[in-house]
């Protein structure tokens, strides 16, 4: 039985009901999200129909450059909106691209080399825009843990350097927690796959008629990468980040 899956105009146009719900819930609580709310909603549909005409393009000519070229696009974009969640952490691009650079070249690698995916933009641009996704906001939680625990040790912090520690035996706790605060989420995600959440590329795979057994498979591989690649991120954010607590004399600065 072949499934036919379409969206008329009339459905997409009825669709923004849900957002008008949204942004009614934000007026009776006065949560002052209505504009974040309408600002969303335009930019979804005008940043998904430009990257879908993009990747149909990229699909189509298969050119590794123009791979490599999406890949590098990916990973910067999400440096930058993981460098805007900082809250004024110097450096905190340079922290973003290198934690989100160093966990996709890695996993995409061992993808590749293990012949899990092969290097053609249909697979290798989906999986490095999960892969970057995913590390984008693990380091935004990375960076709100490390920012909140300085602030809430602080008197912790100033009788450690006052008793002759350096700042990285006063920060290795705080450093710890941050990472674990960090790889949290895909944890639990990883937990209750299958249980509560139906992933979305294995769903989408039996959605275009592939084996379900052959979609688990990569579903499984995905979501290996993913703790991976959150591990990483999380453990590269929060050691880069630390030190910027504290000035050249190590005086805590918050």
């Amino acid at each position: 039985m072949t499934n036919h899956l379409e969206i008329s105009n009339l459905s997409l146009i009825l669709s923004t009901l849900l957002l008008v719900i949204a942004i009614l819930v934000d007026y009776k609580e006065k949560l002052g999200l209505g504009k974040d709310i309408f600002i969303a909603g335009i930019r979804v549909v005008i940043q998904l129909f430009i990257i879908g005409y993009v990747l149909s393009f990229v699909f189509q000519i298969n050119n590794n450059l123009v791979t490599l070229i999406m890949v590098l696009f990916i990973i910067f974009n999400a440096s930058y909106n993981a460098h805007k969640t900082s809250e004024g952490i110097p450096n905190s691009f340079k922290i973003s691209l290198t934690s989100i650079g160093v966990g996709t070249i890695l996993a995409l690698g061992i993808l590749v080399l293990s012949g899990a995916i092969d290097w053609v933009p249909s697979q290798i641009v989906p999986i490095t825009g999960m892969i970057a996704s995913n590390s984008m906001t693990t380091i935004g939680i990375t960076y709100q843990s490390l920012t909140t625990q300085f602030k809430d040790n602080r008197q912790q912090i100033l009788e450690k350097l006052a008793l002759g520690a350096d700042e990285k035996q006063s920060s290795l706790t705080i450093v710890r927690q941050s990472i674990k605060t960090g790889m949290q989420p895909s944890i639990s995600r990883s937990k209750t796959v299958g249980l509560v959440s139906l992933p979305g590329m294995m769903s989408g795979l039996m959605f275009a008629g592939i084996d379900p057994t052959e979609a688990i498979r990569y579903q499984i591989v995905v979501m290996f990468m993913l703790i991976s690649v959150t591990a990483i991120s999380s453990f590269i954010a929060s050691y880069m980040t630390y030190r910027s607590f504290y000035n050249e004399e190590i005086q805590l600065m918050i």
